[in-house]
């Protein structure tokens, strides 16, 4: 792409997979369809619009509309981004976004207070900055994640048992609760020979101990055939994995905002939550139940209330699925994110 053509830049520095990487990777693609936006990035899958960073030294000062648009969410591409405008004489709208949910450094704060226009992922992390912000939660793409039309067929073929599925799906560590999910099943599982539990994610080479320590303690309890730990399928598979399970169960300790939730909701899956990130803001009393972080009574005591009722996970599946649709698309996420890139371009 030619950088003189662009209204919105979309800084990503970071070259490791990030929830913010894949933010843009799921965002600027479709914004692309109706404005002239690309990421800045190293290192982008191909089907997102996109330019090297050398590119922005020779860019041309204007845009075609006169200011363009520098949409940073990390401190880095903050920093950038005035760079480019008061040393580089670059005209531009600077917008940043804020996942972050807890109070900022004194450097953090002094780039925010640069920036043109605030959004942040959702009320709580609005909270703890101290200018206004547009809050715009997250969305995901409702036709890739969908309802199941054959369970048992769609476990048969993943190698999975045909019983009730409780699942909690992540990277594994400490942060996401991945221990406290099963200090938690085992006893469901010990009272309910029909349940079992599935734990899927990635443990990185620095919690590889603690993935370990896990694998001991499930083959101590004698759990090992029934509260399996998967390995990590592709991103284009994990919406089959979510359409086996009866009950989602995000145990996080802290989380920036989390998709698994609505991910697992959008397949007709009710969720079971801990109240931190945005999970009070995507979770209603209809779609799934919130419970304190770090207490494993109470979510041993909400997973059993769905293992005893049938009828309560249907209900919940169904009102998840539809709850989904009418206010997490991604194509809303990304429409609302733009109104503010339009609104912007059209001040002098």
């Amino acid at each position: 792409m030619n950088p003189k053509d662009l209204d919105v830049l979309v800084p990503n520095f970071k070259k490791r997979l990030s929830g913010v990487t894949a933010t843009i990777v799921r965002l600027v693609p479709i914004q692309a369809q109706q404005m002239a936006v690309a990421a800045v990035s190293p290192d982008l899958p191909d089907h997102v619009p996109q330019i090297r960073l050398s590119q922005l030294l020779t860019m041309p000062r204007n845009g075609p509309h006169g200011a363009r648009i520098w949409h940073a969410r990390r401190n880095t591409e903050m920093l950038a981004g005035l760079a480019l405008k008061h040393l580089l004489r670059k005209r531009l709208k600077l917008v940043f976004t804020s996942a972050s949910q807890r109070k900022h450094t004194g450097y953090t704060k002094w780039l925010i207070g640069k920036m043109d226009h605030i959004i942040a992922t959702s009320k709580k992390t609005a909270s703890y900055l101290e200018r206004p912000a547009d809050v715009i939660l997250h969305g995901i793409d409702v036709d890739s994640f969908s309802l199941p039309t054959d369970r048992a067929a769609l476990r048969a073929r993943l190698n999975l048992p045909d019983a009730m599925l409780i699942g909690c799906y992540g990277r594994i560590r400490a942060q996401k609760g991945t221990g406290d999910f099963v200090d938690a099943m085992v006893p469901v599982l010990q009272q309910n020979a029909g349940v079992h539990g599935l734990i899927m994610g990635r443990a990185t080479s620095e919690h590889a101990e603690y993935l370990e320590a896990l694998r001991t303690q499930i083959a101590e309890a004698d759990l090992t055939d029934r509260l399996h730990i998967l390995p990590e399928v592709p991103v284009h598979e994990i919406a089959d994995y979510y359409r086996a399970l009866d009950l989602f169960v995000a145990p996080q300790r802290w989380e920036g905002f989390g998709l698994t939730p609505l991910e697992a909701m959008a397949c007709g899956v009710p969720c079971v939550a801990t109240t931190v990130g945005a999970f009070p803001e995507l979770i209603t009393p209809e779609t799934g139940s919130l419970i304190p972080p770090q207490d494993m009574p109470a979510m041993t005591r909400a997973v059993t209330r769905y293992v005893d009722d049938p009828a309560l996970r249907t209900t919940q599946g169904h009102a998840a699925r539809a709850h989904v649709d009418a206010h997490f698309r991604i194509s809303q996420e990304a429409e609302a994110i733009m109104d503010i890139y339009r609104r912007l371009l059209s001040q002098p």
